[in-house]
């Protein structure tokens, strides 16, 4: 059972993390779902579907619907499993990358200019302190 510090911090964060969450989609182009999936392959280079839904932790059956919806946009391709022949490979495409990229950039320039324009550089020193803990517990 938590204490009540940890569960008031927790409520908190959630609240502000949902908060900066839902503001920066409003600089999205692609469904966020997308390009978790997207990020994911860029990160871990050629994934299997089923790999994709464990890392995104999402039903296979999802998953197989997200990387067709990517490959219907060609920001995806698919080849054979080097080892597996019943199995096959969903990679990053070209236009999948550059795709990214530019999301990536509206996204993190968003962002960038929030925390030039509204914090303090003590503040933007404990933000930077504080993304390495917030990547710990998502990684939990």
């Amino acid at each position: 059972m938590p204490t009540p510090e940890a569960a008031a911090i927790a409520a908190e964060l959630r609240t502000a993390m949902g908060k900066l969450t839902r503001r920066v989609k409003h600089e999205d182009r692609i469904p966020l779902g997308q390009v978790a999936v997207l990020g994911a392959l860029d990160r871990n280079g050629a994934m299997t579907t089923s790999d994709l839904a464990t890392d995104q932790r999402v039903r296979p059956q999802s998953m197989a619907r997200a990387v067709g919806l990517l490959m219907e946009q060609n920001l995806v391709t698919r080849r054979a499993h080097p080892t597996d022949g019943r199995k096959s490979l969903v990679e990053l495409s070209a236009a999948g990358r550059t795709a990214l990229e530019a999301e990536r950039g509206r996204r993190a320039g968003w962002l960038a200019q929030a925390i030039e324009a509204e914090l303090t550089d003590e503040e933007r020193s404990l933000l930077a302190r504080s993304a390495a803990l917030l990547e710990r517990l998502a990684t939990r």
